[in-house]
């Protein structure tokens, strides 16, 4: 197996390109199709190069050189040439290895199909991975056996325009938050599961003499991501909203519009003032200590609390925006890492085959142990807390892509229209009444909607 890096900053992302012949082989053109595993399982009379192109992360990067010399032995007639670049150089290499047909399978998306231009917008560019497949660069997957070992909203990330044209192998929740579970049993509190149980929580856990939640204010963009869990529970369908926006069936100063800046104004005023010093990395550091109940954030802090060495029982659960139990299930968040294949790659039953491997349920669940990342296939299970704590949610088909992912701000909109960020604002000062935060959001998004 060859080896390449090239430099940039590291996400989660991956590329997997599969292209005939090498300096020293001479493959047939396609290649069988019998490889479906990486163990040796099943003989192969698969023939070629399988270039495989991930992002820099030490899990990931580990993972895949390990793979990749199993998948070589099970498959003799195959050689993998795994290149390695770090984040920022992913769009530029997939636009000018795509077009010039230098590359064979492609990741096209560092966060999943994000920010796709619907038929409702006006005056927006669609993002880089959505003009690659409206030119005809990337491989159409339906029909792809492989695919049903991933969860429907693993699928929906990965589709565009009636077709599936990347596998989302790995996600993050930003909608949840941290409980600590010693301390609501030593206060006398269950896990709450309505907004109002929240804040009422809150209340007993101060008088006892403990600190109810706490964020990274210092940041200022962890204190919104922590209120991602109301904009699900108030807007469980995120694309409606976005379209909704768009159209003006949804304003951010209308009635459900004005509720969500609303409770907005009560979780910032639930965060303990010590949040004002903590970054994002510091708050999930001083969850451990014990005394604080909540911590909401995105599930990618569970790595540093367990480093940490908290000492107490922990979870981590959907944040309880809605007074209704019944809207606080579903985990919401965007994709990780995803494959692609090109659409005039020479060898598609090699790259089929790959992912196949790939695929298989165990594998693929030594490749979300391996990364942290949370899995897409819902028989895989994180060997750790947050793994414990979510599988039952993932395993129920609970798990939504976020407004963030989905909505495109009009060009030429005031600062204010990010209307979801309204707990930040709120929280920093900038406003100090959420009535007059959800007007100015839903003015400065208006005025990007009257210049188109």
């Amino acid at each position: 197996m060859r080896i390449k890096r090239w430099t940039a900053a590291a996400t989660a992302l991956m590329l997997v390109t599969a292209a005939c012949g090498s300096d020293d082989d001479t493959s047939s053109d396609d290649g069988g199709s019998d490889a479906t595993t990486a163990d040796g399982s099943a003989g192969s009379d698969l023939e070629g190069t399988l270039r495989v192109l991930i992002h820099q992360n030490p899990g990931s990067v580990a993972f895949f050189e390990s793979f990749n010399e199993e998948f070589e032995a099970a498959n003799p007639g195959v050689s993998i040439d795994l290149s390695i670049v770090e984040a920022d150089a992913l769009n530029t290499a997939n636009q000018t290895r795509l077009t010039a047909k230098d590359i064979d399978v492609t990741t096209i998306s560092l966060f999943g199909f994000d920010k796709a231009v619907q038929d409702y917008m006006e005056g927006v560019e669609p993002p880089s991975w959505q003009q690659l497949i409206d030119a005809g660069l990337v491989k159409d997957l339906t029909g792809e056996a492989y695919l049903d070992n991933y969860d429907e909203a693993a699928i929906e990330s990965g589709s565009y325009d009636g077709g599936v044209y990347a596998v989302a192998l790995g996600r993050t929740t930003y909608s949840g938050m941290f409980v600590n579970d010693d301390l609501l049993a030593e206060v006398g509190l269950e896990t709450p599961t309505t907004f109002d149980e929240l804040v009422a929580a809150c209340a007993a856990i101060e008088d006892a003499g403990f600190k109810c939640m706490i964020a990274g204010g210092q940041d200022g963009w962890p204190v919104h991501v922590g209120s991602y869990g109301i904009l699900g529970s108030l807007f469980p369908d995120q694309a409606a909203l976005a379209e909704g926006l768009w159209t003006g069936d949804n304003a951010w100063n209308d009635e459900q519009g004005q509720d969500l800046f609303n409770r907005f104004a009560t979780y910032a005023s639930l965060l303990d003032e010590e949040s004002a010093g903590l970054t994002g990395d510091s708050a999930a550091q001083r969850f451990t200590v014990g005394d604080v109940a909540f911590g909401p954030s995105g599930g990618w802090n569970a790595g540093t609390i367990e480093q940490a060495g908290a000492d107490f029982a922990w979870s981590y659960v959907p944040f309880p925006g809605s007074d209704d139990a019944a809207n606080n299930q579903t985990l919401y968040g965007k994709v990780d890492m995803s494959l692609a294949v090109a659409e005039e790659t020479p060898v598609p039953e090699l790259a089929s085959a790959y992912l196949a491997a790939f695929s298989e349920p165990d594998n693929y669940n030594a490749f979300a142990n391996a990364t942290g990342f949370i899995p897409t296939q819902p028989t895989a299970v994180l060997d750790n807390t947050l793994g414990q704590s979510i599988s039952p949610i993932l395993q129920a088909g609970d798990f939504a892509i976020g407004l963030e992912q989905l909505i495109v701000v009009p060009t030429g909109a005031g600062q204010w229209a990010n209307g979801w960020e309204g707990a930040r604002w709120l929280y920093l000062g900038d406003f100090s009444d959420p009535v007059e935060a959800a007007n100015q959001a839903q003015s400065d998004w208006e005025s990007g909607l009257n210049a188109g």
